[in-house]
């Protein structure tokens, strides 16, 4: 699994988000493939590429504030932008952290799913890391994303 760590500075993300119910702990949040093809039938996917203006390139995924007494999760499309938030979009800042950044090769959302369980049930125990309460990022470089050399990253603050 490849990997590299790096310091980033706070930084702000702007996108949309929706509450989802949390589903089987191995197969992903149910819902999230159908907001994604929601989005990008509305357009907005669209405009969030033509927005990028930060460090991570592509779109981010990124799921925050777990309710686990309601088991549901806030989940963001959202792409990296430093700015004014442009009207239709809400804002979301990404406190400085240390950061763990995995790549990810292969065919989402397989190869998205298969690497959370290795970063868990591998990376972590086997390194003097442990997650940072900050929420971690997905980030869809590659625009093939059913292509099995797709590239994308996973990025997981640490302490």
């Amino acid at each position: 699994m490849k990997y590299h760590i790096i310091e980033r500075d706070s930084f702000q993300v702007i996108g949309i988000k929706r509450e989802f119910s949390c589903g089987a702990e191995d197969a992903g949040i149910p819902g999230i493939p159908e907001f994604w093809g929601e989005a990008t039938e509305n357009g907005i996917v669209n405009q969030l590429v033509q927005l990028t203006n930060g460090q991570i390139k592509g779109l981010l995924g990124i799921t925050e504030n777990f309710n686990a007494e309601k088991n549901v999760v806030d989940y963001w499309i959202a792409t990296e932008y430093s700015g004014d938030v442009p009207d239709g979009f809400m804002s979301y800042d990404i406190p400085a952290a240390k950061w763990v950044v995995f790549e990810v090769k292969g065919k989402v959302p397989s190869a998205i799913i298969n690497a959370w369980k290795q970063i868990y049930s591998e990376w972590f125990p086997s390194n003097g890391y442990e997650p940072a309460k900050i929420a971690p990022i997905e980030a869809y470089i590659d625009s093939d994303l059913d292509s099995p050399n797709s590239y994308n990253e996973i990025w997981v603050a640490i302490k």
